[in-house]
């Protein structure tokens, strides 16, 4: 690149960037769209934070890609963090945790640290314009929870995209004027297979749930016609990928490659149908809802209103845990995202917008989900508590079974299968292009040729993803949803938390905040970030440490040496924090403090050790704010 100096008469027809305090000397920097490329006003070049351009002042960033428009980037987001567990998961949890009693923990959590934790990472990937390993330039001896991130993503992917290859088999499916688990009689279907209309609380008896009852045409359909579990004996008897829904996978790694090929240019485009499509289908499906009969007693029953729940700590640790993963912190993505956003982007304003559209998502999907689950119990004669669910069972069964008794069935459910295909792809480009940036950027061979490299990152997740499309692929799946991003990610962020406010430090990290949007985060925000959020993130270790249980699915206890695996999965993602800090320790040079300093002194500042000049041994840093 060269850089040259401007004549006066020159800079008339050049409109200057915002000027930028440099060490109390001011500079113009002048972006000149010529074959040069960047041209500077001032004869000497200053190696010193510049922040107009990008943090450091380094002339790479000023090439690194864009968004198109703001709303691809929200689009992006909000698509990323509203995903199936919104629809899935938090209404039981509110059903069975108080109902709107719930709603307290869950916005009180969602206030004082997912929030905090949201807004942190949007503004570090932004600040730094790095991906979720390179970021740590800010802190090099934390690059391994970089790497922690980076690989539990990918573990993600393994399963979650198997997720959506059933909503595209059952989407397909439902393309017929009857649905195929209207009735019995498919050779699918067993010996015990019994007509819904024939079921109530009599045939299932008074201590049986409904959604536990195995022999509904529903259940079946989804059990032995897509999954042909009963074709496995368990985890240690998998069998062949079934080419059925391999060939859906490979449908929807397609999708993946072709959506981030081109980086967020593209995928930035797939959003505005992926993010959109399912408030769409999700306001079509609770109109239809509410004029069900039977609605408006799930509705009661989704609202009611007990207190007395809150008593139990159970109820906080399901709160919290469900506000972490539903905001999404901690999977690099939204360091990831964040990066390829302008340097001057108010992501402050992002954060409170995009996690409160996540959170409404959430509470709004309750109603389309108990209005349907009310008819189911009314029609079925038991009580809400007999139909209530969640996960799989929820979409894949109970709410396919209620569709299909209504008018215009293979309409509702052509409707309702778009939404979950709709929810699950985009969140799984979130999680690809986290792995993808995030190595990229590490290895800069990856960044020149991006299109092989994802053609390589999708390809392997497919293939990984096979043995969970095999008889006993639920298994697996039930593993790795499990550990692959359980104690792991949860670790994960606040090992980030600790290393951001901490060691980085939330004065410092406030400043480069306001060299951005021209104003610093207010004291709530270095609060939550230094002392409430590392202390909610333990919390959420250490209970969900604490009430772990052994692996199951239904009343298959899975053996000793799964969970073993399970652990090992866990760990190997984990393990890089330590091993990389290690490696870092040994490989600089000098003493042990000196080592330590280079550690934890941002790359910038390393010329300060060997001046002896280190903030991190000074006591007035770790009490700042």
């Amino acid at each position: 690149m060269n850089i040259q100096v401007l004549p006066e008469h020159k800079l008339s027809s050049v409109a200057p960037l915002k000027q930028c305090n440099v060490e109390k000397k001011e500079v113009e920097l002048i972006l000149v769209k010529d074959q040069n490329g960047v041209q500077y006003t001032s004869s000497t070049i200053i190696p010193t934070p510049a922040r107009c351009a990008g943090p450091r002042g380094t002339s790479s960033e000023i090439d690194r890609e864009t968004w198109g428009k703001k709303i691809d980037f929200l689009l992006s987001v909000i698509g990323f963090a509203v995903d199936l567990a919104n629809v899935w998961r938090f209404p039981y949890l509110c059903y069975k945790n108080g109902g709107g009693a719930f709603l307290i923990p869950y916005i009180l959590f969602l206030v004082i640290a997912g929030m905090p934790l949201f807004y942190m990472e949007l503004a570090l990937g932004q600040y730094n314009r790095e991906g979720a390993a390179t970021v740590w330039k800010i802190c090099p001896v934390f690059k391994g929870v970089g790497y922690t991130v980076i690989v539990i993503a990918l573990y993600v992917g393994f399963y979650y995209n198997v997720i959506i290859a059933w909503s595209l088999h059952y989407l397909y499916s439902s393309m017929t004027a009857d649905l195929p688990w209207l009735k019995c009689g498919n050779h699918w279907n067993s010996v015990n297979c019994t007509n819904p209309k024939n079921i109530n609380g009599t045939v299932i008896g008074n201590n049986t749930s409904y959604v536990k009852y195995k022999f509904t045409p529903a259940a079946e359909y989804y059990e032995r016609g897509v999954l042909h579990l009963h074709e496995s004996q368990g985890i240690h008897d998998l069998g062949l990928p079934r080419w059925e829904l391999t060939l859906c996978l490979v449908v929807v790694v397609f999708i993946l490659y072709f959506s981030l090929w081109k980086g967020v240019k593209s995928s930035g485009k797939v959003v505005y149908i992926t993010a959109t499509m399912p408030y769409v289908v999700l306001f079509v499906l609770l109109i239809r809802g509410i004029t069900l009969p039977g609605a408006l007693n799930g509705i009661k029953a989704y609202l009611h209103i007990d207190f007395a729940r809150l008593n139990n700590l159970q109820v906080w640790i399901d709160a919290a845990t469900q506000i972490f993963y539903s905001l999404g912190a901690g999977f690099g993505v939204l360091i990831a995202f964040a990066s390829y956003n302008k340097f001057d982007n108010n992501c402050y304003r992002d954060a409170i917008l995009t996690s409160t559209v996540n959170c409404i998502t959430s509470f709004v999907s309750g109603f389309a989900i108990f209005s349907v689950l009310g008819y189911m119990a009314q029609k079925h004669q038991v009580d809400i508590d007999k139909v209530a669910t969640d996960g799989a069972g929820l979409v894949f069964i109970i709410y396919p079974e209620a569709i299909s008794t209504l008018p215009g069935s293979t309409f509702w459910a052509i409707v309702f299968f778009i939404m979950l295909l709709t929810l699950g792809i985009d969140s799984s480009m979130g999680g690809m292009e986290a792995v993808i940036t995030g190595l990229a950027d590490d290895f800069k061979i990856l960044k020149r040729n991006r299109k092989l490299f994802t053609f390589a990152t999708a390809f392997g997740t497919f293939l990984f993803a096979l043995l969970c499309v095999t008889n006993g692929g639920i298994y697996i799946l039930t593993l790795l949803d499990k550990y692959a991003a359980g104690t792991s990610i949860l670790f994960g962020v606040l090992i980030e938390a600790i290393g951001v406010s901490w060691f980085y430090g939330v004065d410092r990290f406030s400043e480069d905040i306001e060299r951005m949007m021209g104003f610093k985060p207010g004291l709530y925000w270095r609060l939550c970030w230094k002392f409430v959020s590392p202390v909610f993130l333990l919390f959420v270790v250490i209970a969900s440490t604490l009430t772990s249980t052994g692996l199951k699915y239904d009343e298959y206890v899975f053996p000793e040496w799964a969970n073993h695996l399970g652990w090992a999965v866990a760990m190997s993602s984990m393990l890089f924090v330590p091993f990389y800090a290690m490696y870092k320790f040994f490989s600089v040079r000098g003493t042990f403090r000196e080592r330590i300093a280079y550690c934890i002194t941002p790359e910038h500042e390393h010329h300060k050790v060997a001046e002896g000049n280190v903030r991190q041994f000074k006591l007035r840093h770790w009490l700042a704010i």
